[in-house]
């Protein structure tokens, strides 16, 4: 999936809309973008028209990292697969991303709420990890990182290996304990 149909799919589910509903505020046919989302129609026109029908704009930030959005995508195609460890790697290449950038290019790889990786724990990882990240260069947080479905009801460890110990609430990210997931800080201390 591109970086473009990655895009899309966050914009319009960030306004709650069908690809029908979208594909009517943008003037096109609910086929444009369905091929848009499935990264098979990214010419810049229609992008920028299915973007301008969810109410967004596309702005060029001068990196070439991942952002959240992209990354939680892989994440899913991880865990689906039931590879946990590249799921982990995929969530840590993000927090390198985040640490990479400062000011306002940190912001723009948090700010495209990412779909759902399909489980809720991993969900309130990437929220936790972004929330975290962009505290500590002073910006505020995007909307969906505070959604409730970024936070689980029982704390829980991402389980990546049944032999890690869960840690202690002292060790835990106050932006992953809020969330409700408990993973270890070093576990994002660069090598």
């Amino acid at each position: 999936m591109t970086a473009a149909a990655t895009l899309v799919r966050a914009a319009r589910k960030s306004r709650r809309l069908t690809q029908q509903q979208l594909a009517e505020r943008a003037h096109l046919d609910q086929s444009s973008v369905s091929r848009s989302e499935g990264g098979r129609d990214a010419e810049f026109s229609t992008i920028q028209r299915l973007l301008a029908g969810a109410g967004h704009r596309l702005y060029s930030a001068p990196t070439q990292r991942d952002d959240a959005a992209t990354v939680a995508v892989e994440i899913r195609e991880q865990l689906s697969v039931k590879d946990k460890d590249r799921a982990l790697r995929a969530l840590l290449q993000l927090n390198d991303n985040l640490v990479a950038e400062r000011g306002l290019v940190r912001g723009v790889l948090g700010l495209a709420e990412p779909e759902s990786t399909k489980d809720p724990v991993w969900d309130a990882a990437i929220a936790g990890l972004v929330a975290w990240r962009l505290r500590e260069e002073g910006l505020p947080a995007p909307d969906w990182v505070n959604a409730p479905d970024r936070h689980l009801s029982t704390p829980r460890t991402l389980d990546v290996d049944p032999a890690d110990p869960a840690p202690p609430e002292s060790e835990v990210p106050e932006e992953f304990a809020q969330r409700g997931v408990h993973v270890w800080r070093d576990t994002f201390a660069s090598v």
